[in-house]
């Protein structure tokens, strides 16, 4: 029995690999629930010695990704609570990475340079049932 499970384990992992490496040199469909990830971080307009919440222009930020939150476009998003600032936006599954590039530049945070960005490709390797 230990044999056989053994050898799944290198069967599906062989399988990964090879699935993965096609996916990622454009050979196969990519997996299910792929998102793109929009990592903010302070811009040249950002006041380090103001508040978070108080940050000039930080309200219309948050108002243009209520937009994609209340048309389901939006999983996740918010600010880190670090040192550093900035925060992040997880879309929903099915955007492009165009869609989500363009939705980012037109932050108006990002036009007054409160916010710069980066969008990431991601993933969802793990999810809870729920």
């Amino acid at each position: 029995m230990k044999s056989w499970r053994g050898w799944m384990s290198v069967w599906a992992l062989l399988w990964l690999c090879t699935v993965g490496a096609a996916w990622a040199q454009g050979d196969a469909r990519p997996p299910a629930d792929q998102r793109f990830v929009v990592f903010h971080k302070p811009g040249p307009a950002w006041q380090p010695q103001t508040p978070l919440f108080q940050q000039p222009g930080l309200d219309k930020h948050i108002a243009h990704y209520r937009q994609w939150q209340q048309q389901g476009k939006l999983s996740l998003g918010g600010p880190f609570m670090d040192s550093g600032f900035g925060g992040m936006m997880i879309s929903e599954s099915g955007l492009t990475e165009d869609e989500v590039k363009a939705f980012a530049v037109a932050d108006p945070a990002v036009h007054s340079g409160l916010l710069t960005f980066e969008v990431r490709r991601w993933l969802v390797g793990m999810k809870s049932g729920k």
